[in-house]
């Protein structure tokens, strides 16, 4: 049995927060954090909550794999994560299109303006944990190349068990 990572998405603004199943096979979305706000507190909470070993942070790089002025601030954060919680692990994982893939999801499910600021930051964490969790499941995966993140192939929400014009499905695969 895998012990538990928790997944964070930073932003400037928000910080949205996944956790993996026991057996390492799923990712979740559980929270939003205020970036602004006692953040390293609340992630304290969930840390003990959820029993992880692992934090995962993303790295934001460019769309040509190089990093930027965010990626250095992102290093800043990673070495709060590591003075403020010593006994857990930090690991990266690049982070690229997450947000986007999330909100065009989101789009897709017809979620509202404001539905769709309030989970963004959770679905893209979800989106980084999950394509970690899968390169851990995959042979040969770990040897320094990382996974492109796409999109999911099933849904993220129930609203994208609609529909064009609103009406449900009768079945998942139509």
């Amino acid at each position: 049995m895998m012990r538990r990572i928790l997944a964070l998405d930073v932003g400037t603004v928000r910080i949205g927060v996944a956790v993996s199943d026991p057996l390492g096979a799923f990712a979740q979305g559980i929270a939003v954090l205020q970036a602004k706000g006692q953040w390293m507190d609340e992630l304290a909470q969930l840390i003990e909550e959820y029993g992880a070993k692992t934090i995962l942070v993303g790295m934001p790089r460019r769309t040509d794999g190089s990093t930027g002025p965010e990626a250095e601030n992102m290093e800043k954060t990673i070495a709060r994560l590591r003075e403020r919680f010593p006994d857990i692990g930090i690991e990266v994982w690049d982070e690229r299109f997450t947000t986007t893939i999330a909100q065009q999801a989101l789009l897709e499910a017809d979620v509202s303006r404001k539905g769709r600021k309030e989970r963004v930051d959770k679905v893209a964490a979800t989106l980084l944990l999950q394509n970690y969790l899968d390169s851990l499941n995959v042979p040969n995966s770990r040897d320094g190349a990382e996974a492109e993140i796409s999109a999911p192939s099933m849904p993220l929400l129930p609203e994208d068990n609609r529909k064009k014009g609103g009406k449900r499905r009768d079945r998942a695969y139509e």
